[in-house]
């Protein structure tokens, strides 16, 4: 499944201690271990050997792999106290205070991360001057993210007001998270109350997030594999051709496709697959003057017969 940068660095971290203590562990026993697929375990590994104590040859994490198990070749003295210059010290420092910060971090985890930082100024001398006269504003993604990470952690429901580009409006319901995901944006996966079926969404189209008292209780559901992307169009799944203008441009972040070129206008000339061009109707009806389909030409006369349809009834 697919994560965020913060759930990735989390998991590389544990599987360093993880891998150490289990020398020649199987890809798939460490997988099923960690949640997450074996594709995505593969792609950690391949990051790990870059990450040690500092980036001298020596100090590099030495982990690889056959496809099958898992092996640690460095020495027990790898782990050797960290050395930090200035610069990395303030950036440390910067984004410490920053994180702790945020609404809806867990209350022992801010006091934790206080204590980290007390001791990483104390360390850093002089760069912790330079570091207190930087700071880091989030914005208000971070929030939505540290509330839906909390109420994943403690098993709590969630109240949403969130947007919707394709119909433009806000909607309220109440959600039970399960994951949250980052493809190309950070996701929540979660158990919607309202339509009583999973739904994802985008963290940054919550306008408003609340934690309830009520735990959070989704059905059993096997996650999918976003490895590929949320919408996953096979290659010979049919190729349509949408021009949007300036007000329809959102729908280039909403539907995976294949290009998007630059209209004069400030609109786009987008080309996607689709395994269903029909499905695509509704979209043209929802985009009105914003947007129409170009080709195939059959479903372009097909969504101008809808619309023309949809107008001589709203006219009677």
């Amino acid at each position: 499944m697919a994560t965020n940068a913060i759930d990735q660095t989390r998991r590389m971290l544990s599987l360093v201690t993880y891998l150490r203590e289990r020398p020649g562990a199987r890809v798939g026993d460490v997988a099923r271990a960690f949640g997450i697929s074996e594709d995505e375990l593969i792609a950690d590994l391949d990051v790990l050997p870059m990450c040690g104590t500092s980036f001298r040859g020596g100090d590099l994490l030495d982990i690889d792999t056959d496809g099958d198990r898992i092996w640690w070749h460095n020495p027990d003295d790898v782990a050797e106290p960290l050395r930090l210059a200035a610069d990395e010290a303030t950036a440390l420092l910067v984004a410490a205070r920053a994180v702790a910060t945020l609404p809806g971090l867990r209350e022992g985890d801010r006091q934790a991360l206080l204590r980290a930082t007390a001791k990483l100024e104390a360390a850093a001398g002089e760069a912790a001057g330079a570091s207190s006269r930087l700071s880091v504003t989030f914005e208000s993604e971070g929030g939505v993210f540290a509330d839906v990470d909390r109420a994943i952690a403690e098993r709590r429901r969630l109240w949403l007001r969130y947007y919707s580009p394709a119909r433009d409006e806000l909607t309220e319901r109440e959600v039970d998270p399960i994951r949250l995901f980052a493809v190309g944006h950070t996701y929540v996966e979660a158990w919607c109350r309202l339509s009583e079926a999973r739904r994802t969404f985008r963290l940054d189209r919550v306008a408003e997030i609340k934690l309830l008292d009520a735990p959070a209780d989704p059905p059993p559901i096997e996650l999918r594999d976003l490895s590929e992307g949320l919408v996953q169009p096979a290659a010979e799944d049919p190729e349509v051709c949408i021009e949007v203008g300036p007000g329809g441009r959102w729908v280039a972040e909403y539907y995976p496709h294949d290009s998007a070129e630059e209209l004069p206008d400030g609109g786009l000339r987008i080309t996607l697959r689709t395994p269903d061009p029909a499905s695509l109707r509704r979209l043209a009806l929802r985009l009105g003057r914003d947007g129409r389909i170009v080709a195939p030409q059959a479903l372009a006369d097909s969504a101008r017969r809808a619309a023309g349809a949809a107008l001589a009834a709203y006219g009677e």
